[in-house]
């Protein structure tokens, strides 16, 4: 029996080794047969080119340049040192371009350069940068980019102080993350202004960085009044940080993107270059168009350069190159250092055949051995063009690439969000919480803690819609806590929009408080679509000591995110409003703007073309969505159901505008064959006539809908309205109807804010659009039409006592 069942066991062993010694002889086969069964079904009618070989390595360099000369006396030293110099006038210099330089550096080490970022950048130094009072702090930010590898640094702090300040009591401590590096003594006499150099250690510079500025000073020695005005310094504005550091080469690769086109912690700004198809058509705008709209969006509040070229032959250190389109569109596609192969202006796939038309092609190169970064947005089609770049401009799609190649099959639709959900804006919901809302920082709000006796205030947005009209009634419970040892007889938290006072309530309890309530209303006529209300706590200790000096860090009050509103609202708004445009609206209802269309000549310029980006970019950074959906069409190939759906944007000179209606209106500002300008009964001839014109009015084929026209006579025109459009400063002074523009500058200072003379006209027909009750609409008549009031009260006691007489005749007879 033992026998048995050895010689079976051997069998079923020497079976089950055959069996796997079998599968051993064909597993790459079986593994292949199943991989490319599900390969040929998920792909079908094309092959996937081999895996690129090397990845493109994007080398970026900054320019040379000689930097001057610095005094021996401020020379950088272990220890911070000052030198004072005469006294001169400190006015705030205009920003300058940041310096950069080749610092010399051993044989065959990574070369390094120098930025030098100037204080005067930031829009909080403005013209001077004051401390006040015994203690006072203040903070300046900047950013680290992606790529730089920071191997020294140094901050310059340029400063002067009153005279009546005591030098050997008195001191200037400069911070780094709350690190510090150094103080200087305030010893300068007449006002004159010194110059202290502070090293700042290489690995206290991260991403985000903070430089807090800290002046202890006293005019007294025994004991100072904090708030005697003579207590002052003033750090200028240009003062600076040096940062000596290496760029990092880095591959190319989608699954950084947008990176290294964008650096949302880059210093300098991008600047973007399309290169310019063979021929320039409705698809390639459509394209390009959403490319820039979703550029406009990373962008955000950052400056952004744009510019259109025709070759590849002149680009500067921090240029980067878009190029969208087939390679029968995009000829120069053939001559770059590409991933997938080229021939017949048909890009191949793996196995030498055309890609289809449908499938979306986007590479990753670069130019000038490594300085210029390219990305190619392509295909063999228009619908594989575009289905490339709205898996570019859609986030949720473009987070899932990687690699140097991504050929797109098909992109995600994604429905328009409603018209009235605005993401940093009032919620649709009346009622709604304080975390629903964003800060300054465009973050969700969450619970805030502030210290001592000069907390800064709580501040966060609260921007109601373009078409809200607020409504007696509106109220916010503020929810909050207090520390305790406060002084309840002059603490107390005060609620303010937009800098005006609401509503303030002591802090009664020396012992603190937890979740307390302050129930405020909110005026309507405060709240607008820019509006931010701080939270104010003005915390004082129990006891004071010697000189007014308070110990005062144990203070702190807290804004809890659960502070609750109540809003009583409707919708009404009043087209056309130039003013209603610096907020995206109606063109950005909603946010994916699908909406709006934009209107060029059959033939556009590259004028045309660039104030086609200028306003797709704005549009961009006045929306946040999921996707873009901004189309660009012809004037002969302008579809009816287009022009009777959606808010058109006009563009184009005036020979070659292409929606003529606009031009022809009767009514308010038009320009004119042979110069000529018409407004009303005046009419004029302008020679020359180089100003830009950007004009509102009500659509002719829907009343609910809106056209603006960005005109001029001429392409110098054109770049004035193009001007105005990239510039904050320019671009939110526009009200009325129609904007004139015209300056007197060859090249207008961007820092300028009347670099550009506008005039205003309200000429254009005004429609009000709204959704409210009949009782809300014959308030709103009363409000604007208020004369129709004392008469309908003289009119109807004239009635009445018409009626009195009647009838006490026919009593009396």
């Amino acid at each position: 029996m033992l026998t048995r069942t050895l010689v079976l066991c051997c069998a079923g062993l020497v079976t089950g080794l055959a069996i796997v010694l079998l599968h051993a002889q064909h597993p790459i086969a079986v593994s292949a047969q199943g991989i490319q069964k599900q390969e040929d079904q998920l792909i079908r009618d094309f092959k996937l080119p081999s895996t690129p070989a090397e990845a493109p390595i994007y080398r970026p360099q900054a320019p040379v340049y000689q930097p001057e000369p610095e005094p021996a006396t401020v020379e950088a030293v272990s220890e911070p040192s000052v030198a004072p110099v005469e006294p001169v006038a400190s006015e705030a210099p205009t920003p300058q371009p940041e310096k950069k330089a080749e610092i010399s550096k051993p044989q065959n080490a990574a070369p390094m350069s120098q930025y030098v970022l100037q204080f005067n950048r930031s829009p909080a130094i403005g013209n001077r940068f004051r401390l006040q009072g015994t203690y006072a702090e203040a903070r300046i930010g900047f950013t680290r980019p992606k790529n730089w590898n920071v191997k020294s640094a140094k901050a310059v702090i340029r400063f002067q102080h009153s005279p009546a300040i005591i030098s050997d009591k008195s001191n200037l401590i400069v911070r780094v993350n709350d690190t510090s590096i150094g103080s200087v003594p305030m010893n300068l006499k007449n006002a004159q202004i010194g110059e202290a150099i502070v090293n700042i250690p290489a690995n206290l510079v991260q991403d985000y960085n903070e430089i807090t500025i800290v002046a202890q000073q006293t005019n007294s020695a025994t004991c100072a009044n904090p708030d005697d005005k003579v207590l002052w310094s003033e750090v200028l504005p240009d003062s600076k940080v040096i940062l000596d550091y290496q760029p990092q080469s880095l591959a190319l690769d989608f699954s950084r993107y947008p990176f290294p086109f964008f650096d949302n912690l880059g210093l300098d700004t991008p600047r973007l270059n399309y290169l310019l198809p063979a021929q320039i058509n409705e698809a390639w705008l459509t394209a390009t168009s959403r490319f820039h709209t979703h550029f406009g969006r990373l962008a955000d509040f950052r400056s952004l350069e744009t510019s259109l070229v025709k070759d590849t032959k002149k680009f500067e250190w921090n240029d980067r190159l878009v190029i969208i389109g087939t390679p029968q569109d995009q000829p120069t596609l053939k001559s770059l250092k590409l991933p997938l192969n080229i021939a017949n202006n048909q890009i191949l796939d793996g196995s030498k055949n055309a890609l289809p038309e449908n499938v979306g092609v986007l590479m990753l190169t670069t130019l000038n051995n490594g300085n210029v970064p390219v990305i190619v947005a392509s295909g063999n089609g228009a619908e594989g063009v575009a289905k490339a770049v709205q898996f570019l401009v859609q986030p949720n799609s473009s987070q899932i690439g990687s690699g140097q190649v991504v050929l797109v099959r098909d992109v995600a639709e994604v429905a328009s969000p409603n018209s009235r959900s605005w993401e940093r804006y009032l919620p649709l919901q009346d009622s709604f919480q304080l975390s629903a809302l964003k800060g300054l920082d465009n973050k969700p709000f969450k619970d805030v803690t502030v210290r001592g006796t000069s907390a800064p205030p709580v501040q966060f947005q609260f921007r109601s819609m373009p078409d809200d009209r607020m409504l007696r009634g509106s109220s916010m419970n503020l929810k909050y806590s207090y520390s305790a040892q406060v002084n309840s007889r002059k603490s107390s938290v005060s609620v303010r929009i937009d800098g005006v006072t609401i509503g303030s309530k002591k802090l009664t309890s020396e012992n603190g408080g937890n979740n307390e309530l302050l129930n405020v209303d909110l005026p309507p006529n405060l709240i607008k679509s820019d509006s931010v209300i701080d939270v104010a706590f003005d915390l004082y200790p129990r006891e004071t000591v010697k000189c007014g000096q308070v110990g005062d860090q144990q203070l702190w009050g807290t804004v809890h995110s659960t502070t609750d509103f109540n809003l009583k609202r409707e919708n009404s708004v009043e087209l056309p409003d130039l003013k209603l445009l610096t907020t995206g609206y109606p063109f950005a209802a909603p946010q994916d703007l699908s909406k709006t269309a934009i209107v060029v000549p059959d033939s556009p310029t590259e004028a045309d073309v660039m104030t086609v980006l200028k306003f797709s970019e704005r549009m961009g950074r006045l929306s946040q969505a999921n996707s873009v959906k901004l189309d660009v069409f012809t004037a002969s190939n302008l579809p009816e159901t287009v022009k009777n759906d959606r808010h058109l944007v006009a563009i184009g000179v005036r020979d070659r505008f292409p929606i003529k209606e606009m031009l022809e209106a009767n009514s308010g500002f038009r320009i004119m064959d042979a110069f000529a300008r018409e407004s009303g009964k005046d009419q004029i001839h302008a020679l020359p006539d180089q100003g830009g014109v950007i004009k509102s009015m009500l659509s002719p084929w829907n009343r609910d809908r809106t056209m603006v026209a960005l005109t001029a006579q001429t392409d110098s025109g054109l770049k004035q309205v193009q001007d105005v459009l990239s510039n904050d400063l320019w671009f939110y002074q526009l009200k009325e109807d129609t904007a004139l523009i015209s300056t007197n500058q060859v090249n207008p200072s961007p820092y300028d804010s009347n670099a550009y003379q506008m005039q205003f006209l309200n000429q254009s027909e005004r429609r009000r659009i709204e959704n409210t009750t009949a009782l809300s609409k014959a308030r709103q008549l009363l409000q604007e039409q208020w004369y129709l009031l004392p008469i309908g009260i003289i009119a109807s006691s004239l009635l009445l006592y018409g009626i009195a007489q009647i009838l006490l005749k026919r009593v009396a007879g």
